[in-house]
């Protein structure tokens, strides 16, 4: 599914990670037009996020929604049909190669556009991290395992650190989306992420979408620090 954004802007999701619809509103208001997709994850969704979603959809806005479904291959196909239903240009799963197939036969059967984005391991895991839930291996390489069980799937991107993105586009070819959260502008908290990159390190490795979030959420001026992070994407490509 190759990526040819217009302008810089569709490159930039920004996650609506705020507690109220009402919050979300306000955030939208303030940004529209600099950011190319609104991201609707687990605290919103559980506070009307999904009809926040139809009627960003219905005013134009492009919506992720990040639900990063895992269940057996039945739940997983019955709800990739609904959310293909709903129309969002974006969903997540987590990178297991049973829910992956699942998914991929759900979309093909549902029809729609929704692209599924698999997630290889967080961004906030490090190689403690994945030792202490008992994996045996290294992120970097569950990472690319992940990856190669998703092209296999037919998935259409993956979710992964920026750090990886370089990495990955030999293993999932040129089609495949390649969507990093994990980015901070220059000078920004890493938070509670483990593996970050600025913007244009980003893109410069082959990420195709960036997600930023913490950055623009807590500024002062919302349309202003999305703004100069389009501009370092632009300055990248």
């Amino acid at each position: 599914m190759p990526f040819a954004p217009n302008h810089p802007r569709e490159r930039l999701i920004l996650p609506l990670d705020v507690p109220t619809v009402a919050d979300a509103e306000q955030v939208v208001a303030e940004t529209r037009g600099s950011v190319g997709v609104y991201k609707i994850g687990h605290q919103l969704v559980f506070s009307g996020g999904l009809a926040l979603a139809e009627r960003l959809m219905a005013s134009g806005e492009k919506v992720f929604l990040d639900v990063k479904l895992l269940d057996i291959d039945n739940t997983v196909a019955h709800g990739i049909e609904s959310i293909a239903a709903l129309g969002p240009a974006f969903v997540t799963l987590h990178a297991y190669p049973k829910a992956m197939r699942a998914a991929v036969a759900a979309k093909r059967k549902a029809g729609g556009s929704t692209a599924l984005l698999g997630v290889t391991v967080l961004t906030s895991m490090d190689d403690g991290d994945l030792a202490e839930a008992g994996y045996a291996g290294t992120v970097k390489g569950l990472v690319a395992t992940r990856a190669a069980q998703a092209r296999a799937a037919g998935m259409d991107g993956l979710v992964c650190s920026p750090e990886e993105a370089a990495a990955l586009r030999p293993i999932v070819g040129p089609d495949m989306l390649l969507v990093t959260p994990g980015v901070r502008p220059v000078g920004s908290a890493a938070g509670d992420q483990k593996r970050v990159m600025t913007p244009g390190d980003a893109i410069r490795a082959g990420a195709d979408l960036l997600v930023v979030g913490r950055p623009i959420l807590g500024a002062a001026d919302r349309r202003a620090a999305a703004e100069a992070i389009v501009a370092e994407i632009g300055a990248a490509t």
